[in-house]
């Protein structure tokens, strides 16, 4: 699930250095599209030579003759990443089904972090994912080795064991991973000013 787009002859990414001073360089941003089309709109913006990243996961479905087949579906329903100085936005939203570029503050686009990007892209290699409802409650942890290493989410049991569920707070859509107990890490709360904080500290002990 590579990013679509034109970086530089050799494959590699242009870098914030190599654009000339006043030049906005490129950052990853969410698009929000008509529902169920999200992969009709990343066909144009590729035909538009819009970089963009579709997060994409498999799901087994059972058509009405009894077969199954297996679907490549959007991670986040309504959303896609496009890749593009801002001064392009309104390129972006001329392509059909695009929406809206997702704002924050003062209703200026919001970038995502490229780690992010990174982030999902690899890991969604490695790890089976899947949407998920938004988790507000449980214990937060951190991956702490392979693809996702580094990323915080909330941990909850399923049938098959232990997932994270991870937020994307710029679209306030989750998706959850399976993991081990062994890749977990407990993440410290941030204690009042003059709190005193065990040396212990958390635990999963209760989840094994």
């Amino acid at each position: 699930m590579r990013g679509i787009g034109h970086p530089l002859g050799n494959g590699e990414r242009r870098s914030t250095s190599d654009y000339a001073p006043g030049m906005q360089p490129p950052r990853w941003f969410a698009l929000y599209t008509t529902s169920r089309h999200e992969k009709r709109v990343a066909q144009h913006l590729k035909q538009r030579q819009i970089e963009c990243y579709l997060p994409l996961y498999r799901s087994q479905r059972r058509w009405s003759d009894g077969s199954r087949v297996t679907l490549e579906l959007p991670l986040f329903p309504g959303y896609l990443f496009i890749h593009i100085p801002r001064s392009e936005r309104r390129r972006v939203l001329a392509v059909p089904g695009a929406l809206a570029v997702v704002g924050g503050t003062g209703g200026e686009p919001a970038a995502v972090p490229d780690g992010t990007i990174d982030a999902l892209r690899t890991g969604l290699g490695l790890r089976p994912a899947q949407p998920h409802p938004l988790v507000t409650s449980g214990e937060r942890v951190r991956i702490r080795s392979g693809a996702l290493a580094g990323l915080e989410g909330v941990v909850v049991r399923s049938k098959n064991g232990l997932r994270v569920v991870m937020t994307l707070e710029h679209i306030q859509q989750s998706y959850a991973v399976e993991v081990g107990l062994d890749d977990l890490e407990p993440v410290t709360p941030r204690a009042p000013a003059g709190a005193r904080i065990s040396k212990a500290g958390p635990s999963l002990a209760g989840l094994r």
